[in-house]
């Protein structure tokens, strides 16, 4: 029996879906903006509502707007019918999505946000549709081949509104200036969490675990100091409590073979000038990276008031444990 081969169908979806995705990119204009504008200033909630594949995609927006910190959450279409309309405060920013926009189940939707004044906007294909003529902001999506037999299978549509969908999350994350600190705020756990750990998050701080050292200390108690506190490091001091340098465990060995009175010597004979610092709000997995390039096991972590002024320290091991590569 010969065997088939769905690479060629695979092929005409994805370039059906290409095509749409390429009209939507076009299609983008001042509406799209007072949607993000609107979505952004909400003092309240964003509530979004589709029917059968449009609900999914409704799910997935209203997700990803909550995990950018714009409370969002979705209502079933037919439940709105039967009490779930009062889900819907004065403040809220209303969002339905339909393809066609005619969609039984949302009539009762949209004239309620009518009635309540609520900003409703509408996402659909369909010019001449209900939803598109009762929106107060109106995303017109253009039409598209579906694919599939007959060109019935919803496919190219709802990966055009999950696009349009995606693209209104990132605006609003950028019109409320939220970086990735904001970000890290509401994705306390799982692999993203780690990806954004700062510096700040897995150093070392206070004067009991930072390994100081005032510059004219004698190496013979400094060399006491980087063993008790087994970080392979000593941050070098001045009168000012500014730092000034650093000594490694290796500049240690490297020093004693060449210098049989190493203990009598003091630190700033010894060690190395302007250690390199970092902020405390760095990306750990930067940091990482920064300490692969200079091949150094550890970085000084620096005050927001002066980069002299050393908070911590971060050291590899720290970073390698929180399985940061």
């Amino acid at each position: 029996m010969k065997k088939e081969n769905y690479n060629k169908s695979a092929q005409s979806t994805i370039n059906l879906q290409i095509v749409a995705l390429q009209k939507l990119k076009n299609s983008i204009g001042s509406s799209f903006n007072k949607a993000v504008k609107s979505i952004g200033e909400c003092s309240s909630k964003t509530i979004l509502v589709g029917v059968g594949k449009s609900g999914h995609v409704a799910s997935q927006i209203a997700a990803s707007l909550s995990s950018i910190g714009a409370p969002s959450f979705t209502l079933s279409a037919s439940d709105c019918s039967h009490g779930d309309l009062g889900s819907i405060s004065r403040k809220d920013v209303v969002i339905l999505i339909s393809n066609s926009g005619e969609t039984a189940e949302l009539k009762n939707i949209i004239q309620y946000s009518n009635r309540n004044k609520n900003t409703l906007i509408g996402i659909t294909t369909k010019k001449n549709s209900l939803l598109y003529k009762a929106s107060d902001i109106k995303l017109l999506i253009p039409e598209s081949q579906e694919s599939g037999p007959g060109g019935i299978v919803p496919s190219t549509s709802i990966i055009a509104q999950a696009s349009l969908g995606s693209s209104l999350v990132i605006a609003v994350m950028k019109y409320k200036k939220h970086g990735i600190m904001a970000f890290k705020k509401w994705h306390p756990a799982g692999s993203l969490s780690k990806k954004l750990l700062t510096v700040g998050d897995l150093m070392v701080s206070g004067n009991n675990k930072v390994p100081f050292v005032n510059e004219n200390l004698k190496m013979q108690d400094a060399l006491k100091i980087i063993a008790k506190k087994k970080l392979g490091v000593l941050i070098v001091r001045n009168s000012r409590k500014s730092t000034i340098g650093y000594i490694t465990d290796g500049q240690v060995r490297r020093a004693s073979q060449k210098n049989k009175n190493l203990h009598s010597l003091k630190v700033k004979e010894v060690m190395t000038f302007n250690p390199i610092s970092v902020d405390q709000d760095m990306l750990a997995a930067k940091a990482l990276s920064l300490m692969n390039s200079k091949k150094i096991t550890s970085l000084c972590v620096k005050s927001k008031k002066s980069k002299y002024k050393t908070i911590g320290l971060i050291h590899i091991h720290y970073i390698l444990a929180a399985n940061i590569q």
